[in-house]
């Protein structure tokens, strides 16, 4: 599948890649904030987003969508940014085609098998009836009493659109629940990826954990960490200037 993607900027190719629920604009203030030193390939991740819709979902595939999309954007090797389920991605990509992958990004995500967190919001998605939704605000509404922080529904929300036959999600909300096993899953080890890789955790965040580190270098063995004090899982947006910053010095390293 070739994915949708937002370009800007231009030099080396940077890919970067969201998490669960999000699309390339989750991480749109990192790509203006290296679009002057990168030529930045924004993706949305199948059933995410403006990209096609499928009834799988794994990381295997979502990594030969990645190289789908380079392939069709004549991009031989790309350093390559993911958070989240698109930092594992990242690692499937980087871990099954080593070549294609000149340094790794990792945002606040391990490559084990991630604990359920979206169940409760999986559910509160599920249970909005979208044929009787007069307007994002009444969403909201019905939301708060599964969903209490705010931030997390605004985000949400940013994939409820109106067409021609009311309100949809823009992501792919039936398999996204019929197929969450297989976004917790770790991803396929057929690594090692040999390749400069970075992982950057948000300081209040249990997404990477010391007894993680083993496995870690043992995939990655050119590893290198840094933490963003004050941040929690959504590092990239709550401290943006920084998150960019410490990215560009490792890839221009």
């Amino acid at each position: 599948m070739i994915l949708h993607t937002d370009i800007t900027g231009q030099g080396t190719p940077l890919l970067l890649i969201h998490g669960l629920f999000g699309s390339y604009e989750n991480l749109g203030m990192i790509a203006r904030l290296l679009a002057d030193q990168f030529r930045i390939i924004n993706v949305d991740l199948r059933n995410h987003g403006r990209s096609g819709h499928s009834n799988e979902m794994n990381y295997a595939l979502m990594a030969q969508d990645l190289i789908d999309t380079m392939d069709a954007l004549q991009i031989s090797s790309a350093a390559v940014l993911g958070h989240s389920m698109g930092g594992k991605a990242a690692m499937q990509l980087a871990l099954s085609q080593p070549e294609r992958v000149s340094k790794l990004v990792l945002a606040d995500i391990s490559p084990v098998i991630s604990q359920p967190r979206h169940l409760g919001i999986l559910q509160a998605l599920n249970q909005i009836n979208l044929s009787t939704l007069q307007d994002r605000k009444q969403a909201d509404v019905q939301l708060q009493t599964a969903i209490a922080d705010a931030g997390t529904r605004a985000f949400l929300l940013k994939s409820l659109i109106k067409g021609d036959h009311g309100f949809q999600w823009r992501f792919n909300l039936a398999v996204l629940t019929a197929q969450y096993q297989q976004v917790l899953a770790a991803p396929d080890a057929t690594g090692p990826y040999t390749g400069p890789t970075l992982f950057i955790k948000g300081g209040n965040s249990d997404y990477l954990l010391p007894e993680h580190q083993a496995y870690i270098r043992q995939l990655f063995p050119d590893v290198k960490a840094k933490i963003i004090e004050g941040t929690g899982h959504w590092l990239h947006a709550e401290k943006p200037a920084a998150f960019a910053k410490i990215t560009a010095d490792f890839l221009l390293s």
